[in-house]
This record gives C-alpha cells, sequence and structure tokens, in this order.
C-alpha cells in the first residue's frame, strides 16, 4: 500500500464562484459534488479499503502531549494556524510505515540538531488490515528510535515543499534553459490526465507532458499547448506547474496520500475541483488522504466528519472535528477585535443571538464576536473547554434551544429549533411587523409564511417563503428575528445577555437564571437549558418603527 505525501504553500483569498458543500442550518452537510457524494456513500457501506489508518497518537514531538488524530473518512483536512503542528500529523502518519521503494523514518522528520535533541517521544497507531486490527508504536526514549521493524508494510511517496518552487529557481534548473539542450523524452499525459487537467485548471489543453532534455537524465520538465500556443515550467503559472506534477505522479491502489498545503498556487476554482478529483481517485482506488489547508474553499468541499480543527492554547492542544469553514477562518483571522467570543450552531442561530442583542444589550454588539461552528457536537467540544477554562478570553458556547443541556453551554430561548420558535411566535402575533421590514404586501408575507410552515422540514422553511417573496433568505430571516427579539420578554433575553456579561467582568461560571435559582459554583458543569418562551408572555410592540437591518448586520450567507 503506498504513502503520497503532497506538500505546497500559501493560498489564494480571493472570492471563488465554484459551488462546494454546504451546511444545513442544523450543521448537517450537503455535497453540491458527486464526487464527494459518492466517496461519502462507499465509504458508508464499510467495505472497501482493506488496508486503513485509523488514528495516530503524538507525544513528545514539537509540544504534542499524546493528543490523538482521528482518521473518520477518507479524506481529512487538517486545519489551524501556523505552528500548531499539521504538518506534524502527516509526517507521522508517513512514518510509521515501511515502504517497498523509499522507506521514510521518523529521524527524517524529527531529527536532533544543535538546537534541539529528541527524547521520550512516541508515535504510536492503530492500522486495520484485512479486518484485524493492529496497534502498534515508534518511540525514541533515549537516542535511538525503536519500532521500525514492526512497521506495518506501505509504499511511501513523500513529495515535499521544493515541488511548489517555480522551474527557473530549482536547484540545477538554470542548466536547462540553453536551447541546445534538446527534448530527448517525455511522458504524454494520456486522454483522461489531461482532461482532469483541464477541468482542474478551468481551461482546455491541447497537450501536457513532463519532459527530459539531454542536460539532465532526472530533472522533469512540465511542458503545456494551450490554444495553439507552447509552452515550459519556465513560463507557467505556479498553479500550472504544480498540477501538472501532481497529476502526473501515480496514486497506487491503496495508498495513503498526505498533502501539506494543498491549495498552494491554486485559484479557488481550481482548490474546489483538485479536490473533487482527488475524491474520484480516493473512491476508484480505495485511497486514504490526509491534507492540511488555511483554505475555506478546500473546508466547504468536505464533509464535517473531515475536517479536524487543531487549536493551541499555552502549550496546550485540542483537535476538534465536524468545524464549519467559518470557525475555523474565525480562528486564523485576527481582523475583528472583539472582547469575548460566542459560539453559535449556524448562522441562523448568529442573526438570532445578534438580533437579542441589538435589541436588548445594544452595548455588547461590538464587543463580542459571533462564530458559526457546526454541529452541535463542535458545541459540546467547545462547551467542555470554557469549563476547563481553556479559551484565553472570554467565551461563551450556545446551543440552539431543542438541545439537551451540555456542560459549558447555555440553550438560546425556546424549547426548539430558532426556526420553530421564531415562526411559531409571529405566526400567533399574526405576522405583525414583517411586511413593513421586508418591503412587501401583509397579504403575501402572511401566505408565504404559513404555506412554508406546512414542509415537512422546518429547515426549509426561511428558504420557501423567501422564494415565494422574491427575497434572499438571509434578509427575510433577518427581519423575522429582529421582530421577534423585540418582543422576546426581558427575562429571556436575559438568559443570553447575561452570561455574555458575566464573561466580560471575568466570570468563570454560568448563572443559572430561572426565579429562585442560586448561580453554580464556578467548579460545577457549566450548564443551562433556556426555559421555551411563552407566546403570551411576548409583549406586542406599540412601535411600528422599521429597523435599519441593513446597517447592524453582515449578510447571512444564501442557503
Amino acid at each position: 500500500m503506498d504513502v503520497l505525501l503532497y506538500n505546497h504553500g500559501g493560498s489564494d483569498t480571493d472570492v471563488g464562484t465554484g459551488q462546494g458543500g454546504t451546511e444545513d442550518p442544523k450543521g448537517a452537510y450537503m455535497p453540491n459534488s458527486n464526487e464527494i457524494r459518492r466517496l461519502g456513500a462507499k465509504w458508508e457501506t464499510g467495505t472497501g479499503w482493506p488496508k486503513r489508518l485509523e488514528w495516530i497518537e503524538i507525544e513528545g514531538l514539537r509540544g504534542w502531549t499524546r493528543q490523538r488524530f482521528d482518521l473518520r473518512f477518507p479524506i481529512m483536512a487538517v486545519v489551524g494556524e501556523n505552528g500548531v503542528g499539521k504538518s506534524t500529523v502527516i509526517q507521522s502518519a508517513a512514518a510509521i510505515y515501511k515502504a517497498p521503494r523509499k522507506t521514510r523514518f521518523a529521524s527524517d522528520f524529527f531529527p536532533d540538531t544543535t538546537w534541539e535533541e529528541i527524547k521520550n517521544a512516541s508515535i504510536r497507531y492503530s492500522v486495520l488490515e484485512g479486518g484485524k486490527r493492529t496497534e502498534g508504536s515508534i518511540r525514541k526514549p533515549g537516542e535511538r528510535w525503536r519500532g521500525n521493524p514492526k512497521r506495518p508494510d506501505r509504499t511511501v511517496v513523500y513529495i515535499d515543499l521544493s515541488r511548489i518552487q517555480p522551474v527557473s529557481a530549482r536547484l540545477g534548473y538554470t542548466r536547462l534553459v540553453k536551447s541546445h539542450h534538446e527534448e530527448v523524452s517525455a511522458t504524454l499525459f494520456d486522454k483522461y490526465r489531461l482532461e482532469r487537467f483541464s477541468q482542474i485548471m478551468g481551461r482546455t489543453y491541447d497537450l501536457a507532458k513532463i519532459a527530459l532534455t539531454k542536460a539532465h537524465p532526472t530533472r522533469t520538465v512540465p511542458v503545456l499547448i494551450q490554444e495553439g500556443n507552447r509552452y515550459s515550467g519556465f513560463h507557467q503559472g505556479a498553479g500550472e506547474t504544480t498540477i501538472a506534477e501532481l497529476l502526473e505522479t501515480e496514486l497506487p491502489k491503496y495508498s495513503i496520500v498526505l498533502i501539506d498545503e494543498i491549495e498552494s498556487s491554486l485559484h479557488p476554482r481550481s482548490q474546489r475541483r483538485l479536490i473533487r478529483d482527488l475524491a474520484d481517485k480516493c473512491r476508484e482506488g480505495e485511497l486514504q488522504v490526509i491534507l492540511t489547508t488555511h483554505s475555506p474553499y478546500v473546508l466547504a468541499e468536505l464533509p464535517p466528519q473531515a475536517r479536524a480543527y487543531i487549536m493551541q492554547i499555552g502549550h496546550m492542544r485540542e483537535i476538534i472535528y465536524g468545524v464549519s469553514p467559518e470557525f475555523a477562518m474565525t480562528k486564523m483571522d485576527d481582523v475583528a477585535q472583539p472582547e469575548c467570543d460566542l459560539y453559535v450552531e449556524d448562522p441562523r442561530a448568529k442573526v438570532m443571538v445578534t438580533e437579542i442583542l441589538v435589541q436588548h444589550g445594544i452595548e455588547l454588539v461590538q464587543r463580542c464576536q459571533i462564530i458559526p461552528y457546526g454541529a452541535a457536537s463542535v458545541g459540546q467540544s467547545l462547551g467542555q473547554m470554557v469549563n476547563r477554562k481553556c479559551f484565553p478570553r472570554p467565551t461563551r458556547v450556545f446551543l440552539d434551544g431543542d438541545q439537551a443541556s451540555s456542560v459549558g453551554c447555555v440553550n438560546l430561548p425556546g424549547d426548539d429549533a430558532p426556526e420553530r420558535v421564531v415562526f411559531d411566535f409571529l405566526k400567533g402575533n399574526n405576522w405583525q411587523g414583517i411586511a413593513e421590514r421586508v418591503g412587501r404586501q401583509f397579504a403575501k408575507v402572511a401566505d408565504a409564511c404559513a404555506r412554508a410552515m406546512a414542509l415537512t422540514d422546518h429547515h426549509d422553511w426561511i428558504g420557501d417563503a423567501a422564494t415565494q417573496l422574491t427575497l434572499s433568505s438571509d434578509i427575510l430571516w433577518q427581519a423575522m428575528c429582529a421582530e421577534w427579539a423585540k418582543n422576546l420578554p426581558k427575562e429571556e433575553a436575559n438568559k443570553v445577555l447575561q452570561p455574555i456579561e458575566d464573561a466580560l467582568i471575568g466570570l468563570q461560571h454560568i448563572s443559572v437564571l430561572t426565579a429562585g435559582s442560586a448561580p453554580l459554583a464556578p467548579q460545577e458543569p457549566m450548564a443551562e437549558t433556556a426555559l421555551p418562551a411563552s407566546k403570551a408572555a411576548m409583549k406586542k410592540s406599540s412601535s411600528s418603527a422599521i429597523l435599519p437591518l441593513f446597517e447592524r448586520l453582515s449578510p447571512v450567507p444564501e442557503e
């Protein structure tokens, strides 16, 4: 079995127009690409992949302290800030295998140097081969690594960061530019590979090949013909060279493919297409892939179980699975400077919380950053971290009202999903205020919303009603949440506001806000279940003023 590692660097940050997977409002993944759907369907059968790496546990290397990385999908994306240990994961995966061709050892990736000496280090692993599960380890208790002879067999093909260098900058390649160094051989891309190359790059190529000249027997150069123009790697874009050399590499059946910063030099559409191409190869060859990335476009193509965020807080690391692309990008960006981080399940919960703050705690709006995290299980993991005081600044985690109480988390008002809570109240209030907010006739608004509620899946209500009203779903949802929050009783709003205020003044626990309850002791589990908002208790506002929706919130991504 083969292990291949591609190592790129850097990423484009411009906005792509390619379609990736999306999260529904409950964090469920809805892939848009057939390639990912087919791969997931085959993986879920439990058949195939006769050789599979299940997990890696790393200790004593670059600050790792026995954290375990689980491979929960054929393609696993490792995301996080620079220096948190993403490359350590893929290097450890490569080091646990013996290879028929070129074997690499842990000492190749984690050498002793003048500045550091590796001791008391280990890489534990679990592999499943032919239905038999085997656990093993390679370790360095002293001066030498031990356990190498007992490693499982798997071919390891390692392609490192040198591959992203421009051809003209590679060592020894300047000799090849002389015109008298003739081409002596070339490996032509067959029709299938040429079509893959054209698809990923988004333009049609007439020819692609990897050529050798008289100057050197192993230094290859990619050569392309596009619209009748021939040009070599000395004149190609970095992305063209990267993909050409990537596709030229064989991916043997049952390989494990290790890719560092896969998005290097590629614009967003190419990033998405590369993941889809990789998914096809993964399914056909029953490959496993571990890749690192900083790209939201790569993450958006993959299902939540394929995403693992490494968070480093002080000297500690946490691996959080199932994160949303927005969560990952927010954690890696420092543009905003809020005092308090608020984590919510999805963009709809984000709008709901924002409207509560606007209506009942306007002074908190600019002090808080609201981050959708994806599946409820991610929120529960974050709540555990809040409970252990892992975050460097004030943090609160909110679950939707239909979720069970969980340590370190606060439930949003209403004992149901946000859509049901808001729609049920507004229906009981005869849809008052919505028509004015969205600029549509009252009768049309009432009819569209009532018809939408007849749908079985409440996640579809907003989109269906917005379509009938010729609105974007984020505009309609924002208007509905604003009207709902305006009528939310203060005691219900306080179940959101009080934990935030407590966090901002340094309280580490979450107070229980129901009447007559005492606060939890700081060491007790931090959980709160918000009581359902009573429709009868919601007061109808006498004000008919239209709130400046577009000045207060950034748009929620279109469904």
